[in-house]
């Protein structure tokens, strides 16, 4: 009866989403923004690998948490996925097929930096190139990690369309929390093929402020749940 209960409870349902939410991307902020600004010197390759080389274990610890965070994040599309699907099943499936399909993108993102660390470890193998070439081919691999993120934040903000609208049309969240979830979702994208196009947009902070919102409602409001009961009757 009580493993019923908990299942069956809304607003554990909301609570569990937003701490899973939160563990997930609690590293995101120091890994994806930080540590870049960290190694990378904007145009000078010898620069940018004398910063890694100085620091590799830092360095090494920012892939990891990149790993972390895009594999844990699939625990809170999950909660969401249970918590939403009441308002519409088919919509809420597109909400969690669009973010699947980001998270190999990203995951696999994280060779191009890995190789980073293979083509600056001074191994015999590299001897064939001299020591421009290694930090230009470096520098390189990291540009190709920049655009490899930037192809799953184009699947991390169609995701949040989906749930934007969910999240208006649901009645037991405010409809102003659904806002800026579309608008963060349109600014992931955005800045994406902005970028492809060749026009610098950085809007990451902004986009982040929607997705920080709804994560905080949910932790501290959680849900109507009249409202949400209601809407699970309603559901086929």
């Amino acid at each position: 009866m009580t493993k019923t209960s908990v299942e069956l409870s809304p607003q554990v349902r909301a609570r569990v989403a937003g701490a899973l939410y939160l563990v997930a991307n609690i590293l995101a902020p120091f890994t994806l923004l930080y540590l870049p600004s960290r190694f990378i010197v904007r145009g000078d390759a010898a620069a940018t690998a004398a910063n890694i080389i100085a620091s590799p274990s830092l360095f090494r610890f920012g892939i990891v948490g990149n790993l972390f965070t895009f594999i844990a994040n699939i625990f809170p599309a999950l909660a969401l996925y249970q918590l939403l699907k009441i308002v519409n099943r088919n919509i809420t499936s597109l909400m969690l097929i669009l973010f699947l399909v980001g998270v190999p993108i990203a995951v696999l993102n994280e060779l191009t930096q890995l190789a980073v660390l293979q083509l600056l470890s001074g191994g015999d193998y590299l001897n064939v190139y001299n020591r421009d070439q290694l930090h230009a081919a470096a520098y390189l691999s990291l540009r190709l990690h920049d655009q490899g993120l930037l192809l799953a934040h184009i699947f991390f903000g169609l995701w949040l369309l989906p749930m934007g609208y969910l999240v208006f049309k649901s009645r037991f969240i405010p409809r102003i929390v659904g806002v800026p979830l579309v608008v963060a979702g349109l600014g992931y994208v955005v800045q994406s093929f902005a970028a492809f196009l060749g026009c610098h947009v950085n809007i990451i902070l902004f986009t982040g402020l929607g997705e920080l919102v709804f994560l905080l409602w949910l932790l501290i409001k959680g849900v109507n749940e009249e409202q949400w009961r209601k809407r699970a009757l309603e559901s086929p």
